[in-house]
């Protein structure tokens, strides 16, 4: 692929619109290379899906969401807003079309495809996160030495034990071993005796998101990018000068180019310049509460889909996935099924004394695969669309956009997430 910019000079000034994970990111290693940063949000840094997900850095478990496993949902339990997944009934043609082309994905060989092409990005993620550790970004990732991943039975861990042999076969480097459920209460007390089985995984870390987030933001500010918040960018027009963002008001500001890492409503801006593949919105719930006795590390409820972290004095519990609008309200049935999914596994933690009870949207593609590279308009490009995983491959992704950006061509890595595949 020869470079967009065709003999005409690389980008001194790049806006990048979106300040979650994905967007500070790009704008950090394009500062690392020398080329100046705007960042516009409109909301506040870290408000989408980067603030209250999980904080899993899980390379091991960084995979398509489109598997083979969704198909075993039936219709009743999607319906159903206990489920881990649930699709509310309602009249939306174009969800229906992208739940269609999800499911034609959720096939063994099109999850061994796309599979090969995140095991290059999962390679790569923790050595990212060092990288902005060396440069500044002062919040610091944890290891996890003792990674638990837990189930009633042991028949129900078989089914991770098998996704973790897949994972290895594609190429991606993974060390687990399976444990007793007693011996996973002894790494673990706050676990109850009704954890029958379990899965260690090692080499793995976490975050606190809203502390890292803060962090990349800073670091970008002190770097000498501008962060604008409460910026609300309605289009982009493309000429022979650069790129003009524009806002809500009417007004714009002309840019070099322009990256758009806008999450679940990537599309608003980047579906007239080519972007085909539709990003929707699979929302995740979270709140904290307290414990008579923190775990040591993150613990993993597969079955359920529910992920615990601790972060700082509290527990994050995390999971759920639904496909709604990215401003829909808050449904409490969808934080009652989280409690009511972990509560026979949990000693010790104090379900009932939930704060920060949250819902973000998740940017999820048919295909499972980001969107990150150029777009049909030399100088906007498109980076998102990562699904659960845009804090762990958030700083790998905005490594290479940096290079994308640069050069005007993508890397290798990022060929499988072609914008206008």
């Amino acid at each position: 692929m020869s470079s967009v910019y065709q003999g005409h000079a690389s980008p001194n000034e790049v806006a990048v619109i979106g300040a979650g994970m994905v967007g500070l990111s790009t704008a950090w290693f394009l500062q690392e290379a020398g080329v100046g940063v705007t960042v516009y949000e409109r909301d506040h840094v870290g408000a989408g899906a980067s603030w209250g997900n999980a904080g899993w850095l899980t390379p091991a478990l960084t995979a398509p969401l489109p598997e083979p496993a969704v198909l075993r949902y039936g219709l009743r339990a999607v319906l159903s807003p206990r489920s881990p997944v649930y699709l509310p009934i309602r009249a939306d043609r174009d969800l229906l079309r992208f739940l269609v082309t999800f499911a034609r994905h959720s096939t063994a060989r099109q999850w061994r495809r796309g599979m090969s092409a995140y095991v290059p990005l999962n390679e790569r993620a923790l050595e990212a996160f060092d990288v902005l550790a060396a440069g500044g970004v002062t919040a610091p990732t944890k290891r996890a030495g003792s990674f638990l991943a837990c189930f009633a039975r042991d028949r129900d861990a078989r089914v991770l034990l098998a996704e973790l042999e897949q994972i290895a076969a594609a190429g991606q480097a993974v060390s687990y071993q399976p444990v007793s459920g007693r011996r996973a209460r002894v790494l673990e007390p706050a676990l109850t005796g009704r954890v029958g089985a379990a899965v260690e995984i090692r080499g793995q870390r976490y975050l606190h998101p809203p502390d890292f987030l803060r962090s990349m933001a800073e670091s970008v500010r002190d770097r000498g990018g501008r962060i604008a918040e409460g910026a609300d960018v309605t289009a982009l027009e493309y000429g022979s000068g650069g790129v003009r963002v524009v806002f809500g008001s009417g007004e714009g500001v002309q840019h070099d180019a322009v990256v758009v890492a806008t999450g679940a409503v990537l599309g608003a801006l980047t579906e007239a310049f080519g972007v085909r593949q539709p990003v929707r919105a699979g929302r995740g719930y979270s709140f904290s509460v307290g414990t008579e006795r923190m775990p040591a590390g993150p613990l993993y409820f597969p079955k359920q889909r529910v992920a615990c972290t601790p972060l700082g004095e509290r527990l994050r519990v995390a999971g759920m996935m639904e496909f709604r609008r990215p401003g829909d309200a808050l449904d409490p049935r969808r934080i009652a099924a989280i409690v009511d999914a972990v509560r026979p596994f949990l000693a010790g933690v104090d379900l009932n004394d939930r704060h920060d009870e949250w819902v973000g949207s998740r940017p999820c593609t048919p295909d499972g695969l980001p969107l990150a590279g150029p777009t049909a308009a030399p100088r906007v490009f498109a980076a998102g669309g990562h699904g659960m995983w845009g804090i762990a491959l958030g700083p790998v992704t905005g490594q290479l956009m940096a290079q994308t950006v640069i050069k005007g061509e993508a890397p290798p890595e990022l060929g499988p997430f072609d914008p206008l595949r």
